[in-house]
């Protein structure tokens, strides 16, 4: 009986650790659910999106709360996006503030990704720095690819576009390309990261994706869900991110 007792108190003081500890996480707005929008503790909430959300009605979007979005113009050195420019006029148009995403390739050099990047994005005052979204596709979670090789591509990449967008660009980053690519070598870069569910509290990030599956209304495309994102700052820190050319 004594041994019972015991283990149903050290339960308890689990279950009851456990519950502060969610409790704390969701009282400052580091455990967000799938779908949740305008979380209250976060001051600025946006989106991504890409031509599988296919057509977009922005301002039904900025009417349920959305103030940024960050939007697909190019992928590798040859890939265009064929929704970013109706995308990236209309986002703007409605009052949502743009950033447009290049989707990094370990496969073409840095040189002719900036430049499909730089033909298709123009600058445009007020906009969010241009990101490059450094994540795995094909075999290359199983098989990365050498520090050295991504940063023989990844550095004239962004060189290229801070010279032209006068912007260091934003970094998005998964668990994994950040530890093997990013750490101690890019820290001076705004960090945008993944992860749903908990944000991640060991990274000085400056935008958190916190859900890969939330459903809006106001589009309407192949991908039925959509990403959710949050600004470590307020409205005014992140207009005056857009505004630092």
């Amino acid at each position: 009986m004594k041994r019972l007792k015991k283990a149903a108190l050290v339960l308890a003081a689990l279950l009851a650790a456990a519950a502060a500890a969610f409790a704390l996480l969701r009282a400052k707005g580091w455990l967000l659910f799938p779908n949740e929008t305008r979380p209250a503790r976060w001051k600025v909430w946006g989106v991504d999106v890409s031509a599988y959300q296919g057509n977009v009605d922005w301002m039904e979007l900025h009417r349920q709360g959305v103030e940024f979005a960050f939007i697909k113009a190019t992928e590798g050195s040859g890939m265009i996006d064929r929704c970013f420019e109706e995308n990236w006029e209309n986002a703007q148009a409605a009052g949502v503030l743009a950033g447009a995403y290049h989707f990094f390739s370990y496969d073409s050099p840095g040189e002719t990704q900036a430049e499909n990047f730089i033909a298709q994005v123009p600058v445009t005052a007020g906009a969010l720095p241009p990101v490059v979204d450094i994540e795995f596709y094909g075999d290359k979670a199983q098989n990365p690819p050498d520090r050295e090789t991504v940063r023989d591509i990844l550095d004239p990449l962004l060189e290229q576009l801070e010279s032209r967008y006068g912007q260091k660009p934003i970094l998005y980053v998964t668990y994994r390309t950040y530890k093997l690519y990013i750490q101690g070598e890019y820290e001076d870069y705004p960090l945008w990261v993944t992860r749903p569910l908990l944000a991640p509290l060991s990274k000085d990030w400056t935008f958190w994706q916190y859900s890969h599956s939330a459903r809006l209304s106001g589009y309407q495309g192949k991908e039925e869900r959509i990403d959710l994102n949050v600004f470590r700052g307020s409205l005014e820190d992140l207009k005056a991110l857009g505004a630092a050319h």
